[in-house]
């Protein structure tokens, strides 16, 4: 088995996260929708492509949720050195819970690589739940 490393350089950050209520068109036990926005930065010196993701989500109560695939809001960007790929996405949720993010895959050497992106949480503002 290949572990992969972190390629010095290429950078995952939560750009901003909205809150959305989406009241009867969200399932009963998880009324709460987040969008979020996040951009994947190359600044090292090799082209990199990004095969997939994992988000381990953990909720008020405990519990965790893993979602793990392959490509990225269906996508496999090639990212050279200095360009950038951004994108958006949500998840929906009953109760408050903090996500932790990764995303995967392999430099032009085809060496596997990854990078984190720092957690974040999701608050349900008051008076929502």
């Amino acid at each position: 088995m290949t572990c992969s490393t972190a390629l010095p350089g290429l950078t995952a950050r939560l750009d901003k996260l909205c809150y959305h209520h989406g009241g009867s068109s969200l399932p009963p036990d998880k009324p709460h929708a987040f969008v979020y926005f996040v951009t994947i930065h190359n600044g090292s010196d090799r082209t990199v492509t990004l095969l997939g993701r994992k988000w381990v989500i953990t909720h008020g109560d405990g519990t965790h949720l893993v979602i793990e695939g392959d490509k990225i809001v269906g996508e496999t960007p090639r990212l050279p050195p200095g360009e950038q790929f951004s994108y958006n996405s949500y998840h929906v949720t009953g109760d408050d819970a903090v996500v932790r993010g990764c995303f995967h895959g392999v430099d032009e050497t085809g060496r596997k690589i990854h990078v984190n992106l720092a957690p974040f949480e999701l608050r349900i503002p008051p008076g929502e739940d």
